[in-house]
């Protein structure tokens, strides 16, 4: 695995072997940053991200110049993972916050340009995450929430959704405040 974009482009993510978490595919990666890179400038974004499993997305962002980047992650081998990840690579506008992400969001009393979140595809309730996100009200208005998810869920009828991007199996829904 390796950064697409930014000042660290190219540079290698190395996960252990063994590691319990399914990462973002470069490809979709890819995909999902060139969308991104066409909407928004990067400098100065504040951005969650939501079940932070391998880091790849928060390192991507902060690569390309986000403020800062909270990365909520429960399993206590990720969180460390992330957070030892991140000083190697010399990013410390990515800050680790080891949480449940649904005890989380109720406390969370910040506001963002991007929330990303990519929970298990399997996981129970996947699709009520975008009404918890939007519940708390921590999206400025105009931004987006992105859920990442498999080709068995579709969002097209949720109030908020504006567009899906599909890279192989990989599905991106976008949905904005």
């Amino acid at each position: 695995m390796r950064i697409i974009g930014g000042t660290l482009k190219g540079k290698n993510i190395n996960l252990p072997s063994k590691y319990a978490a399914r990462p973002t595919t470069d490809f979709a990666r890819e995909g999902l940053f060139n969308v991104l890179d066409n909407e928004y400038e990067f400098a100065d974004l504040k951005v969650l991200d939501l079940f932070g499993g391998t880091g790849a997305i928060s390192y991507e962002f902060a690569s390309r110049g986000a403020s800062i980047v909270y990365c909520v992650e429960m399993a206590r081998e990720n969180a460390s993972f992330i957070k030892t990840e991140a000083a190697r690579l010399g990013l410390s506008n990515v800050r680790m916050v080891r949480a449940n992400v649904f005890d989380f969001l109720p406390i969370c009393h910040e506001k963002f340009d991007i929330v990303f979140a990519d929970p298990p595809y399997a996981l129970e309730g996947l699709e009520t995450i975008p009404d918890k996100v939007f519940a708390q009200d921590i999206l400025y208005p105009g931004c987006y929430f992105i859920l990442e998810h498999g080709g068995e869920h579709s969002f097209t009828d949720h109030p908020r959704f504006k567009k899906e991007k599909t890279y192989g199996r990989v599905h991106f829904s976008f949905f904005e405040v």
